[in-house]
């Protein structure tokens, strides 16, 4: 997938402005992301996503300890200024239900394998996959 179509759709579903807002959630989201999940899922993920993108999500954000959802958004806002828990829940919904997307079921059903339970709702899933 190609940056522009990658954020486009990003920005499409967060409802951001510009598509600077849409990259700036797409950094930290996908940073944040990268920390958790590792392995063959990780990389095909990236393989998956624009290059830009998929460095992000190689070389993490760090965290000290697994994020269950809700520490998750709070990270996510910690790290985009002027964020609310609120707001980071809503780039969260926006950037990981464009990346599940790209990821396909299978790869997303692994990669929510390795995350604690609630992620499935983050990547916009009404129920585990």
């Amino acid at each position: 997938m190609r940056p522009q179509a990658f954020l486009a759709q990003v920005q499409e579903r967060g409802e951001y402005l510009t598509p600077q807002e849409a990259d700036r959630a797409a950094r930290v989201v996908l940073g944040l992301l990268g920390a958790h999940v590792v392995g063959e899922e990780r990389a095909e993920l990236a393989a998956r996503l624009p290059e830009t993108y998929a460095l992000i999500l190689l070389n993490p954000l760090q965290a000290v300890e697994p994020l269950d959802a809700e520490r998750f958004v709070r990270a996510t806002a910690a790290w985009i200024d002027g964020a609310t828990e609120a707001t980071a829940r809503w780039d969260v919904g926006a950037v990981l239900s464009v990346a599940a997307d790209e990821a396909g079921p299978d790869l997303l059903r692994r990669l929510l394998l390795q995350l604690p339970p609630g992620y499935d709702l983050l990547f916009g899933r009404l129920a585990p996959t």
